[in-house]
């Protein structure tokens, strides 16, 4: 871990740099407030310790500065000085600094109070890793690891008010497996599980980095594709086919063989205006390319 030690004293940032080094970390000095908010900029140490009187810029008003920055990484901050009235505490903390440590101190201490920031830190990012999972599941199907209906829904909503905007082109397609509860059915639903996860990845890999796909309930799929003239999304429907149908999906040394139906539609048609219009669309494309045969696709309008 990497502490910042920043006070204009050497001797004092001496006897710092020794206990923090002691105890395993990095130590990256500042002998004034501008250098050590540089310091923080390039390196983003997560404890820092701050002398409350320094040139250029002192301990509180770095604080603040530390604590009016939009920066995502939270930082302990352990501010140093030889003041000790209940105001300069006060005052230190309001500041924005976790602790308070007034010279001189022994070193034992300090350890300790770093120990303590240490700890902190670590919980908090315990807690940001366990709020970012959650974050992930809410917006993710859970067996295909792929955008949920909602989430799916939102970038449609998003990706539709820019190209209205922007005069923008935007395709959709709706996918539905093909005989999927016959797979169900002859190989068990834990194979149809298998069948939709490996579906869902062919899908994911084969869009391109800016595409979104969705799964839209049951064994359908919901493809958002920005800036896709619907001649476009014709070849990525294409290549979509091809590579479901290619190779068949193995489960317990069988080889399943899946084919999907696709429907597309584009926000350039009028009748398709709205989410909810061109999803009608979408999804009666789909059933008029299961109607057609399966393993094809039919477009919205024409």
């Amino acid at each position: 871990m990497k502490v910042l030690i920043a006070d204009d004293d050497k001797l004092s940032r001496l006897l710092v740099k020794d206990i923090v080094t002691s105890m395993g970390y990095e130590a990256l000095e500042a002998a004034d407030g501008e250098r050590a908010w540089q310091v923080l900029q390039e390196h983003s140490p997560r404890l820092v310790v701050l002398d409350w009187i320094m040139p250029q810029m002192d301990g509180t008003e770095l604080c603040k500065r530390i604590r009016s920055s939009d920066d995502e990484n939270y930082r302990y901050i352990i501010l140093l000085t030889g003041r000790n009235s209940k105001e300069d505490i006060i005052a230190g903390l309001n500041a924005g600094a976790d602790d308070y440590i007034t010279k001189p101190f022994i070193p034992q201490e300090f350890e300790m109070r770093l120990k303590v920031g240490k700890r902190i830190l670590e919980l908090q990012q315990s807690l940001q890793e366990a709020l970012e999972k959650q974050r992930y599941m809410a917006q993710h199907d859970a067996l295909t690891g792929i955008l949920n209906r909602g989430e799916i829904i939102k970038v449609l909503e998003k990706e539709l008010n820019r190209a209205e905007r922007q005069n923008d082109k935007l395709s959709l397609i709706m996918g539905d497996l093909d005989h999927f509860k016959q797979i169900n059915d002859t190989y068990g639903h834990m194979a149809g599980d298998t069948v939709l996860a490996e579906t869902a990845q062919r899908m994911k890999n084969t869009l391109r980095t800016y595409d979104s796909v969705g799964r839209y309930g049951g064994e359908e799929f919901l493809l958002v594709l920005p800036g896709c003239a619907i001649e476009e999304a014709q070849l990525i429907a294409r290549r979509l086919l091809n590579v479901i149908k290619s190779q068949p999906v193995l489960f317990n040394n069988n080889n399943i063989p899946v084919t999907i139906s696709l429907g597309l539609a584009s926000n350039d048609t009028a009748d398709h205006a709205g989410i909810k219009g061109i999803v009608q669309a979408a999804d009666f494309a789909m059933y008029q390319a299961k109607q057609n045969g399966r393993n094809r696709y039919e477009v919205a309008g024409y």
